[in-house]
């Protein structure tokens, strides 16, 4: 099969190469999904896991990626939930290999069932964005209908699912991120926007939920917008700034069938939209790493037929 792959860290996206593969075997408890679309993260080759194992192993050459859509086309032991031929999506494990291959071997309980009529590349787009939103809202952030938030990079992949599931559960949403952001961040659901390069963050006042996708001094001033009994979730690592009256998580997205399933719904309803800023074949994938100007919204990988 084809599959890109990494083998030195030190060369980063440089590294990257296409080539062909042995196709994988399903262990007990995964199955083997025929990958039709795939997402990946930019920031992946800066993550340990893309290098080495649970055990701190060295695992290279080894293929990043970790969401797919696709089908179903092996089962191992003792796997249940799923049948050879169906479409399913899904958010691999961070410590094997990944999706940007034409086979991926995968835990079953990682993948949700994807209706037939949403598209391979819509259904990439969704689990990491879409469960990443879901949890830091709902999960982690508590948010509830009637509250205000804030919710860094809103017009981004992440940001602009954070933004709609939100105002879809009856929230208040002040939008950030650059000036040629603003329309878009509108139109996935803001109720306002705060420019983070003229306006005045600080102006924004106490809020119930700062999302934070960005970190750094943004999120260092964020805590501050917070009123107390409130919430600030982190994408981007620990929170540094922790006031004593206002609670603070980082954490990291896990794959979960059943919110999947909630996601997928949703887009099959129009209650959310998905935001895919390109869509390459595989053969393109290495370029598409490697990109040099900003794409707005998500880049997914078509491989399969």
């Amino acid at each position: 099969m084809k599959a890109i792959v990494v083998a030195d860290q030190t060369a980063g996206a440089a590294g990257m190469t296409l080539v062909e593969r042995r196709e994988p075997q399903a262990a007990i408890n995964d199955v083997v999904v025929q990958v039709h679309a795939s997402g990946f993260v930019p920031t992946e080759l800066a993550w340990p896991s893309t290098w080495s194992d649970r055990l701190d192993r060295d695992r290279t050459p080894s293929i990043p990626g970790h969401e797919l859509a696709g089908v179903v086309t092996a089962l191992g032991y003792g796997t249940t939930g799923l049948s050879v031929g169906q479409r399913v999506f899904g958010l691999a494990d961070w410590h094997r290999d990944g999706t940007l291959a034409e086979y991926v071997a995968i835990e079953a309980r990682n993948l949700a069932p994807l209706p037939g009529d949403v598209d391979f590349a819509v259904g990439a787009s969704l689990p990491i964005s879409g469960l990443t939103a879901w949890q830091g809202l709902f999960e982690h952030g508590r948010l509830q209908a009637g509250q205000s938030a804030v919710v860094h990079g809103a017009a981004g992949a992440v940001g602009s699912m954070v933004t709609q599931l939100a105002r879809e559960a009856g929230a208040y949403v002040i939008g950030t991120g650059r000036a040629t952001d603003r329309q878009r961040a509108l139109d996935f659901g803001a109720n306002e926007f705060v420019d983070l390069e003229t306006d005045a963050l600080e102006d924004v006042g106490g809020v119930d939920l700062v999302f934070d996708v960005i970190g750094g001094d943004i999120g260092k001033r964020s805590a501050r917008l917070v009123r107390a009994g409130g919430r600030l979730v982190s994408i981007v690592g620990p929170v540094e700034a922790r006031p004593a009256d206002v609670l603070t998580v980082d954490f990291v997205v896990e794959a979960d069938r059943a919110q999947l399933s909630e996601i997928v719904q949703r887009v099959r309803d129009g209650r959310l939209r998905t935001n895919i800023g390109n869509i390459v074949p595989l053969d393109d994938a290495v370029a598409a790493f490697n990109a040099t100007k900003r794409i707005n919204g998500k880049t997914i990988i078509r491989i399969g037929p």
